[in-house]
């Protein structure tokens, strides 16, 4: 009782609240039960918790009934481009989420002139003037412009990668070696929280485990976690997982994986396999979790579903090899081919059907957005590979895709594990102006309203 009143007494001789929360049922991320309190909240910060229906606010909200929880955070966004677009980011805010980490892979920075002329497509698409070279002027470009959510990014390795070495398929010498873990070194420096990969999408795969051995432990230095997209979630996830593990064994460093599933129809069933793996590295002494997304549906780059190889030297030699006839049957004949030497996205999903077109960044392609890929062939007369190719070279190489390639049995049970949290994997979206033109993935908007509703109440 005493400290009660002492706490009302504290709280009516400081300046009011801006808001009072009352009556909530508060859920403080402690992992405690909820109980019940009001929340008071001064210069956007929670300032007191306890029973304040005495305290003096100029705002006040009656929460009866409702949960009041601090913010989500995401553990994988893609917004690091569209928070310069929109920084309200309505599509995280609405869903309850109020802090971000990003960077898979390619990372808004390091930049160079090369990397950005070679990006070019999408920073014209977004209408974004890539203004910083290192995340210390990123970060002052996202304070002096402001933002709707609390943002934080990894290094990613294949963004060094191409500051140093491009897009070509080569191990890098000791020397570009030694400049990318520099500019690792600086980027942790800068306030990024670890390094991560995208061991799926090109040049990424380009990289051997002992060269992200190196970039993992200079971020180590810094207490950095390396995150990855391994390298296959579906036929050889086992040994995808065993060199994530390896990596946080010798580079002594934390792991997350990110958006753990088992993708393919082939590899339906085989989350339990793939839990017991973790488990054991777990056991090991590896620092590893993970995090899900909770859909049975990706989402990522159709020119994912291209082989690595043809990918050497970017998104304009792709374009090339797409138009040249040998090559591009040599791609079909890939595509067609059972294979576990890489991961054959168009191997993993039932048929054209299962590919979604969701955002384009050429006009005369709009209409498309929402369609899938058997729709397109159809529409213009065509196989449905040969259509996959002539749309990656009419939108040079932007087009993003869903594509239905998980069952919900593997989701449940990755959702369920208490090491396993979650993740939206979409970049920042908006009902309205340029990234309303899009057709994006569900989970941009209800990852966190989908898990409450049908893995936590139903």
């Amino acid at each position: 009782m005493h400290a009660l009143i002492s706490l009302l007494l504290f709280a009516t001789a400081l300046p009011p609240f801006d808001l009072v929360i009352h009556n909530g049922h508060v859920i403080d991320g402690t992992g405690s039960p909820w109980y019940a309190a009001d929340v008071g909240i001064r210069a956007g910060r929670i300032a007191a918790i306890g029973r304040l229906s005495g305290a003096p606010a100029c705002r006040s909200i009656d929460a009866r009934g409702m949960v009041v929880a601090p913010g989500f955070i995401d553990m994988l966004g893609q917004s690091e481009l569209t928070i310069l677009v929109n920084p309200h980011l309505p599509s995280k805010i609405y869903q309850g989420i109020t802090t971000e980490v990003t960077g898979e892979g390619g990372s808004i920075a390091p930049l160079n002139d090369a990397v950005i002329k070679a990006d070019h497509v999408t920073y014209e698409h977004y209408g974004v003037q890539p203004t910083w070279r290192t995340f210390r002027e990123y970060f002052a470009r996202l304070r002096k412009q402001g933002m709707g959510i609390n943002l934080a990014s990894y290094v990613g390795a294949t963004q060094v990668r191409r500051v140093v070495i491009g897009d070509d398929n080569r191990a890098p010498t000791a020397a570009e070696l030694e400049l990318m873990t520099g500019l690792v070194r600086e980027a942790m420096q800068d306030g990024a929280v670890g390094v991560s990969t995208a061991l799926q999408y090109a040049p990424g795969p380009y990289a051997k485990t002992e060269e992200l051995i190196a970039l993992a432990a200079e971020a180590a230095k810094f207490g950095g976690t390396y995150a990855s997209h391994i390298r296959d979630e579906g036929d050889s996830i086992a040994e995808a997982l065993d060199e994530a593990f390896r990596i946080g064994r010798e580079a002594a460093i934390p792991v997350e994986i990110w958006h753990l599933k088992a993708a393919g129809k082939s590899n339906w069933g085989r989350m339990p396999e793939i839990v017991a793996r973790i488990e054991q590295a777990r056991k090991s002494g590896v620092d590893v979790a993970a995090d899900t997304y909770a859909y049975p549906a990706g989402f990522n780059s159709f020119s994912a579903l291209i082989p690595p190889w043809a990918h050497d030297g970017g998104d304009r030699k792709l374009i090339e090899r797409l138009k040249d006839p040998s090559t591009r049957a040599r791609i079909r004949k890939e595509l067609e081919t059972p294979s576990r030497e890489w991961n054959n996205e168009w191997q993993q999903v039932n048929g054209p059907e299962s590919f979604l077109i969701g955002a384009v960044q050429n006009p005369k392609l709009m209409p498309l957005q929402g369609k899938t890929l058997a729709e397109v062939a159809k529409l213009w007369n065509k196989d449905p590979i040969d259509a996959a190719f002539d749309l990656l070279i009419e939108d040079e190489a932007f087009t993003s895709v869903a594509l239905f390639m998980m069952s919900e049995p593997d989701v449940t049970l990755a959702l369920q594990q208490p090491w396993v949290s979650i993740c939206n994997d979409s970049q920042g979206a908006s009902p309205e102006g340029l990234l309303g033109r899009e057709h994006p993935h569900p989970r941009a908007y209800g990852a966190f309203p989908r898990i409450l509703r049908k893995y936590v109440r139903e």
